[in-house]
């Protein structure tokens, strides 16, 4: 039986893992950055009811900050276009719950923009393709695998938003998931973690008092502060990881080089969580197709994965909230991505239409490369900007 070709080029010696003791400092490093990052979330949480309260925001009703993004095509557009600026939709999520868990937003108006993230995020993918545009071949095959989870995402959101719209079954399972998995309203117990949480959350509050800021401009601040922590610790977790596990990816992805059925799902979906971005995991993988080494068949099933292991950062941030709501939204964001892989990925003929879908359009854009510039700019900026001007205009 022939053995799967390796993904990267041959070496004699595969590169050194991390020590016993650089593991074990890694972790500790881990552990610093998700309380760090629980943090963040406490802190722009905190700053948008603040700012909501100082009628900086809303007329000094929280609940009128985004009450303008009643349209849900506007809360899409939105989604995308802040996924397409920050490059990373656990940001995006992560500020969605921050914001939810404010009680500023609505789960109902949040969903939205929670399925735009998705759509957002694979920018990053066709940039990444773009990188091979000198050679026809490469390019073709390329684009495909970087455009194929676009037509996945945009196939989901065409489907669920609408029937989200008209029965809201989305919002009401992760409600009623958020009540039986907090164990009910009357439950005493109170997280040690979120007890330090509030105390870092106050000193920082201090920090920023202590250099005289108050009022308006101390609830800008720490919103600043809480989203470049967010950033910050985002950034850290995926480069941690990315060193504990370098070795185990390339072996992950050679074993899904030689597996069939939901391996390559499974994959996706530990490479994710152990990453903390989606985009890590799918961007691998474009110029793995580009070179011929996984065809793009075996490589969506691995992206699928990766849309479910995102969804682990929304739920981590949702720690962080006192309010229900917010654990609500990250059940909403693992609810979408879980469905619509199950409603998929099971059946040949629903499998394959996002296929050759990204290959049919891969095959025009290796004739014209306006095809390229025509679909990043419609699908991540035009269309986006249509839905949130039309917002602003209504």
């Amino acid at each position: 039986m022939e053995h799967p070709p390796s993904l990267l080029a041959p070496q004699v010696h595969p590169p050194p893992g991390p020590s016993r003791i650089e593991l074990a400092l890694r972790t500790v490093l881990l552990f610093v950055l998700l309380f760090g990052f629980l943090v963040s979330i406490e802190t722009m949480s905190k700053a948008i009811k603040a700012l909501a309260d100082t009628g900086m925001l809303g007329g000094g009703d929280e609940n009128e900050l985004f009450a303008g993004v009643g349209n849900p095509f506007a809360g899409l557009a939105l989604g995308v276009l802040f996924t397409v600026l920050v490059q990373s939709s656990s940001t995006t999520t992560a500020t969605i719950v921050a914001v939810v868990g404010s009680g500023a937003l609505s789960v109902e108006h949040a969903v939205p923009m929670i399925l735009g993230a998705n759509i957002g995020t694979t920018v990053t993918n066709t940039i990444v393709s773009i990188g091979h545009i000198g050679r026809t071949s490469d390019f073709r095959r390329a684009f495909a695998a970087a455009t194929v989870h676009d037509f996945f995402n945009l196939m989901a959101v065409a489907v669920m938003l609408p029937l989200e719209l008209m029965t809201g079954f989305l919002s009401k399972t992760a409600s009623y998931l958020a009540s039986f998995l907090a164990g009910g309203s009357g439950s005493a117990y109170k997280s040690p973690v979120k007890k330090c949480i509030k105390l870092i959350h106050k000193e920082i509050l201090s920090l920023l008092e202590a250099a005289g800021l108050d009022g308006k401009a101390l609830g800008v601040a720490a919103l600043v502060l809480g989203i470049a922590l967010t950033f910050a610790c985002l950034y850290f977790i995926t480069r941690n990881m990315r060193r504990v596990i370098a070795g185990r990816i390339e072996a992950a992805m050679n074993k899904a080089l030689g597996a069939s059925g939901f391996v390559p799902l499974f994959i996706g979906i530990g490479l994710t969580i152990a990453v903390q971005s989606s985009s890590i995991t799918t961007s691998l993988l474009v110029p793995v197709c580009a070179a011929g080494v996984m065809s793009l068949g075996r490589a969506f099933p691995i992206m699928l994965g990766a849309n479910i292991g995102t969804t682990v950062t929304a739920l981590l941030a949702s720690m962080a909230q006192e309010r229900p709501e917010a654990l609500t939204i990250a059940l909403v964001h693992l609810l979408f991505n879980s469905i619509g892989v199950a409603a998929v990925y099971p059946f040949p003929t629903l499998r394959r239409l996002p296929i050759r879908m990204a290959r049919t359009l891969a095959i025009l854009a290796t004739r014209s490369r306006w095809w390229v510039v025509a679909y990043v700019f419609g699908t991540f900026v035009f269309l986006p900007l249509l839905g949130w001007f039309a917002w602003r205009g209504a």
